[in-house]
């Protein structure tokens, strides 16, 4: 399908034809069950009941360490990452949601009211924009303006992902992140699959090569992408699986960091303070560190870079690398390799440890795609 085209079919598709999460056809555009801290739970729990009932996102993408944030929601649709995240970020903080739906911009403003009133805000501390997520500034947002951007299974819906990701480097500040969730495929797909409108609309045709995705990030300027979270989306219904033949998906959580020109790419030994609120014994920066209170840990140069650089500077102490056995420091070539991580064998890695990871799931419900 092309640019317009697609943007058609999926504002009739979320627009007009689903009503709440239950009319989905696949698990891929809903929420995996994590576990998650007690002033999150309690924010998401606070979103008006038909706000939540039009949530089709496939992850949970509130990140740690929110309050006074500038907050971006890439499709925000009807607003419940948005109210939720306005809770977290406290009065002083500000999120805006941009969507190009009408029916679904109509529903997150509707309750703008609402929520600020049950938080006891004075003022408002959201706003909707109604615009093309490859379009920001043409929407009217500021550049460099934003400490964190998200995205909730909205970038695979769209027909340019590389103009998205361009446009959200653009509008936020150098040390920003983008933390978002999305579903990737295990191959380029055929344009036979990519033409479906119903499978484009329940996230799956529009897909993007999960590698592409390192790709694109290198040529926009981002950090590469720290895998925080995966599970997989089975599909089950023999009609789909005819079109998509042996293709495989998974819904991943990533975080993407702008870091400022002339970063420093190089190792260090860190150790967190324990001072993020609700992560006051350890914070989870991606699937491969976890860091405990008091621990001093050694990290690579992209890692390191990312932390001391972002929000989380001050919640680190940092020191140098130790020397290796040749007397000179770590280097890319021994301690800083860094690699493609690929998330399907992530997840066969799991399953071969004995963990289970609980697949993409219609709202909790037992349907299957």
């Amino acid at each position: 399908m092309e640019g317009t085209q697609v943007h058609d079919s999926v504002k009739d598709y979320y627009g007009k034809r689903l009503k709440t999460a239950d009319d989905l056809q696949t698990q891929a555009c809903v929420t995996v069950g994590k576990v998650v801290t007690k002033p999150v739970r309690e924010a998401v729990a606070a979103v008006h009941d038909e706000v939540a009932s039009k949530y089709y996102g496939c992850g949970l993408v509130i990140p740690e360490k929110l309050e006074g944030m500038n907050i971006l929601d890439l499709g925000s649709g009807s607003g419940r990452d948005c109210f939720a995240l306005s809770k977290l970020v406290g009065p002083k903080g500000h999120v805006t949601g941009i969507d190009m739906t009408d029916e679904q911009i109509a529903v997150s403003r509707k309750y703008i009211d609402y929520h600020t009133e049950k938080f006891g805000y004075k003022e408002p501390n959201t706003d909707f924009v109604q615009g093309y997520i490859e379009k920001l500034r043409e929407a009217g947002l500021k550049e460099n303006y934003y400490d964190i951007i998200i995205s909730n299974c909205v970038i695979n819906l769209s027909p340019d992902k590389r103009a998205v990701l361009k446009e959200a480097y653009s509008v936020m500040k150098e040390g920003g992140e983008f933390y978002f969730s999305d579903i990737y495929a295990d191959r380029e797909l055929d344009d036979s699959v990519r033409k479906d409108e119903i499978l484009w609309g329940e996230c799956i045709s529009g897909a993007l090569y999960w590698k592409e995705l390192f790709t694109l990030a290198a040529e926009i300027g981002f950090s590469r992408p720290f895998l925080v979270s995966a599970a997989p989306v089975p599909i089950d219904r023999e009609d789909f699986k005819k079109i998509l033949g042996e293709a495989r998906f998974v819904s991943v959580t990533y975080r993407l960091f702008k870091l400022p020109p002339g970063a420093k790419i190089e190792p260090l030994q860190v150790m967190y303070n324990g001072e993020i609120t609700g992560y006051e014994k350890e914070f989870k920066f991606d699937h491969q560190h976890v860091f405990k209170k008091d621990d001093v840990v050694m990290v690579t140069g992209p890692v390191a870079a990312s932390l001391k650089c972002s929000r989380f500077s001050d919640e680190f102490e940092y020191q140098p690398a130790p020397k290796t056995s040749c007397g000179s420091p770590c280097n890319g070539s021994t301690c800083d390799k860094v690699e493609f991580e690929d998330p399907f064998e992530y997840l066969e890695n799991l399953a071969k440890a004995g963990q289970k990871v609980e697949a993409s799931c219609c709202g909790g419900s037992t349907k299957c795609c």
